[in-house]
């Protein structure tokens, strides 16, 4: 068998040319079905990774998925807010815990504003029920005392990836933008805000975002209506002391429950709130949803994937029963020295087999290469961590499945040249 193998790989260098296009081609297509698998099981592990603790997610009445991805995501934007006393009201129900409201729309180049409450720094949980934690700095302090502005009324705590891309410091200045950002006038310039804490790194969307207390989001807008400020009546930073900051509305509320038995009866209550309309959702269902909304996309994906590695291995094929007639003479020269027929298909299939493998190891290599390089990038860019580890169970089984795939393919000119060596004896006809 070692004398088998080592007479086709000898063989196959002999014909290192066309065989090593062969060997990139099914490279590529392992790199595309192994960096799918890898991405899609990456993705759904930071999504479900984005919150957790969380037992609610509260906002005004849209679709669960939509209300997850503005709300955890900051994906999209709400369709419409949630009164301030809706949240109070929330916070009193017998089941709930605790209540942390978020408000959302401002951003500072390119990344989303979150204004919240400072219970959000001791509340909020992802991965394993991991608290958040500061590599530096501290949180901002939102309390204060009757006709007093709160201690940190316009101090940012960062996210990881914001303080990377951005190269802020403690200490440094930031001026927010009203929205997207598009447009320069809508920038927050009056009241510009400084940096007293950042995030360490999470993985998830909390990377990618300024936090800012809520009074914060309130005071930037005392002089703003419908969206643009108002001409002549800016309100300065000193005139804010005395001004009721409290917010009026919020996009959405994080709710955790003294009892998780308690989730389904607390949902429907919140559903059926008489103030106004509202809707509760569980994150794990919501992203279950999800997912069956781009199961279709995964799936035409991966089968995008297959088909080039399918037409790859036709290439295989392809090329070695092309050259099998100029084969012919030393088929029977093998044969001469005493090889049987069914030692020459099963040289013809160890070679298949040898560049199958090859194409295999160089394209999982490839794939764990680019997303060693490319992961910090897409990290940073994108907010997604890709693991530059070893296959999982799931994608050595992939490989696997290629490499049989392979090995199957180079039965075909296996099976000619077996027929051939018969017809032919020691008098090839070429």
């Amino acid at each position: 068998m070692k004398a088998l193998i080592r007479l086709a790989a000898q063989s196959a260098w002999n014909r290192r040319f066309v065989l090593s296009l062969v060997v990139v081609s099914i490279a590529l297509s392992t790199l595309l079905l192994l960096g799918m698998a890898r991405i899609r099981d990456d993705v759904r592990k930071n999504f479900a990774q984005s919150v957790s603790g969380t037992d609610l997610i509260v906002g005004a009445r849209t679709g669960s998925v939509q209300l997850l991805l503005y709300s955890v995501f900051r994906i999209g934007g709400a369709t419409n807010n949630i009164q301030w006393s809706s949240v109070q009201a929330l916070a009193k129900l017998p089941a709930v815990d605790w209540v942390v409201p978020i408000s959302l729309g401002d951003s500072h180049r390119g990344f989303p504003v979150v204004a919240t409450s400072s219970d959000y720094f001791q509340r909020f949980r992802y991965g394993d029920a991991q608290p958040l934690s500061l590599a530096q700095g501290r949180p901002f302090d939102d309390t204060a005392r009757e006709g007093e502005l709160p201690r940190d009324l316009f101090g940012a705590v960062l996210g990881a990836d914001v303080a990377a891309s951005l190269g802020y410091r403690l200490g440094d200045q930031l001026v927010l933008s009203h929205g997207d950002g598009a447009l320069a006038a809508n920038d927050h310039a009056d009241k510009p805000f400084h940096v007293i804490g950042v995030l360490a790194r999470t993985g998830t969307p909390v990377d990618r975002s300024i936090h800012i207390g809520l009074a914060a989001m309130e005071a930037i807008h005392l002089d703003w209506v419908a969206g643009a400020p108002l001409p002549g009546a800016a309100v300065s930073v000193e005139a804010l002391r005395g001004q009721d900051l409290t917010p009026r509305q919020v996009t959405a509320a994080l709710v955790g429950l003294k009892r998780r038995t308690a989730v389904f009866s607390s949902q429907r209550r919140i559903n059926d709130f008489a103030g106004e309309p509202l809707m509760a959702v569980l994150p794990g269902v919501a992203l279950d949803e999800l997912w069956d909304v781009v199961a279709l996309g995964e799936r035409s994906l991966t089968l995008m994937s297959a088909l080039v590695a399918a037409v790859s291995l036709c290439g295989l094929v392809a090329v070695i029963l092309a050259g099998l007639n100029e084969r012919r003479r030393e088929l029977a020269i093998l044969r001469a020295v005493g090889a049987n027929p069914a030692r020459i298909f099963g040289l013809l299939a160890a070679e298949g087999m040898l560049v199958t493998v090859c194409g295999v190891v160089l394209g999982a290599a490839l794939c764990l290469l680019l997303i060693a390089g490319l992961g910090p990038w897409v990290q940073l860019r994108f907010g997604i961590g890709l693991s530059a580890g070893l296959p999982s169970l799931a994608e050595w089984q992939l490989l696997a499945v290629i490499t049989a795939m392979g090995w199957a393919a180079s039965l075909l000119p296996g099976l000619r040249a077996y027929a051939l060596s018969l017809g032919d004896g020691l008098s090839p006809k070429v």
